[in-house]
């Protein structure tokens, strides 16, 4: 990397590119958004339907020495243009909101369902921050929770509820080698439910409150939830970014394998009918998690760098009525999965791109030096499910953007419904 806002990068377009995918076998870039967020939004870039908003936070060089401009952009008029409405720095005391101990630093971040709050994960600060949107033109600071109160690990990831009064948060940590072994250790991977009442019904000096906390140590650096309805039941399904030791490369695997402990991040699936005690429903594995296939497993990935078979992003397609979800898992593509019955989860579909001969501009895979010419693709992005032409639209590092049919008969199901709430 040769500075932090991506320009040297070798991209030829730098920033976000706006895809027009209405022919789905002919995407074409419309233009590029260069904005200081824009250009490095990290895992921060969302999109909120009720309001036609896009929104980010700058994210900076890598994810981890972000700033604190939020870029609120209009798709009202027409998504492929999207037009500016604000580029401004919250929490600094030039928003007019109030000021945290450190000033905020992008990372990922999330909006809720109703399009009034943005969210940001400061994986730097320590904190989840709460920015007012209601006035899209001047978005302000109006909360901040410090991770450091709760004792657990620090903040990445999150989700809102439709009524925009409980925060999903995750709670990121990997613990030491002593940690994964001793079994009285406390684990302090997993997630948290704050009570966001007082931010949504914009209380001066608004506090976010715990209602409950979850953590394991099957699993380290926690990336995002999704509150999801599943057969009439709230559901919550939370990811990780690592395996028991770390982010999966041969080395954190093999500690991993050592330990008897699940080497690879997964997704989970918990009902959250009583929020104080969510209960683990499922774990969504495949056959790379289980222990007993490091030996066949661990051959395989030497000379690859961190992350291999872990998941990263996963999305429902309906988090209302959800009944299938999509999920990243970086050399091991993108897989499809039926939640209709939570409890048993049935990978569905699957699709794993070719690997890149060549470095392509802006691929953090190549440019972190982890990619290997012909090699598996580093698939890490969100899926979009598309009800009615059935199509799942993500993107891997080194492939680019990937618009996939599902094969009929595959989704949607007959009791799936169209939405544009996904994650």
């Amino acid at each position: 990397m040769k500075d932090l806002n991506g320009t040297s990068r070798g991209r030829v377009n730098p920033g976000v590119p706006v895809i027009d995918i209405t022919d789905p076998a002919k995407p074409w870039r419309t233009q590029s958004l260069v904005t200081p967020a824009m250009l490095d939004p990290w895992e921060s870039l969302r999109v909120n339907a009720r309001r036609q908003l896009l929104i980010a936070d700058n994210g900076g060089n890598v994810g981890y020495m972000g700033g604190p401009e939020i870029d609120v952009y209009d798709l009202s008029a027409d998504c492929r243009t999207p037009q500016l409405l604000a580029s401004m720095e919250v929490g600094t005391g030039k928003d007019g909101g109030i000021q945290p101990p450190q000033r905020p630093a992008g990372h990922e971040g999330n909006v809720s369902p109703d399009g009034l709050t943005y969210y940001i994960g400061d994986f730097l600060g320590g904190r989840y921050h709460a920015v007012d949107i209601t006035h899209s033109t001047k978005p302000r600071l109006v909360a901040s929770f410090d991770m450091a109160t709760t004792g657990l690990g620090g903040p990445h990831g999150l989700s809102v509820s439709e009524d925009g009064k409980r925060a999903y948060v995750v709670s990121s940590h990997v613990a030491t080698p002593s940690e994964m072994l001793d079994p009285d250790a406390p684990a302090r991977n997993g997630f948290l439910i704050l009570d966001t009442s007082e931010v949504q019904a914009r209380v001066p000096d608004a506090q976010m409150k715990v209602i409950s906390s979850v953590t394991f140590k099957d699993g380290s650096v926690a990336q995002h939830t999704i509150p999801v309805t599943i057969g009439g039941k709230p559901h919550l399904v939370m990811v990780d970014e690592a395996g028991s030791a770390g982010l999966s490369g041969t080395a954190s695997v093999k500690q991993a394998c050592d330990a008897k402990q699940v080497a690879y991040p997964m997704a989970r699936i918990y009902d959250i009918s009583d929020e104080k005690k969510p209960v683990l429903v499922s774990k969504l594995m495949l056959e790379t998690h289980d222990p007993a296939n490091c030996d066949k497993v661990l051959p395989d990935i030497a000379g690859l760098s961190i992350f291999t078979y872990g998941s990263h992003y996963c999305s429902v397609d309906n988090r209302d009525n959800g009944t299938a979800l999509a999920c990243s898992y970086f050399n091991s593509g993108v897989r499809v999965f039926d939640i209709r019955n939570p409890a048993r989860p049935k990978e569905i579909a699957y699709y794993n791109p070719a690997g890149a001969t060549t470095p392509r501009a802006g691929s953090l895979h190549s440019e972190l030096g982890a990619a290997v010419s012909g090699g598996p693709d580093w698939c890490a992005s969100r899926a979009d499910f598309d009800f009615d032409r059935g199509l799942l639209t993500t993107m891997c590092q080194d492939n680019g953007l990937l618009v996939l049919k599902f094969a009929k008969g595959t989704w949607p199901f007959a009791q799936s419904t169209p939405s544009t709430l996904q994650n």
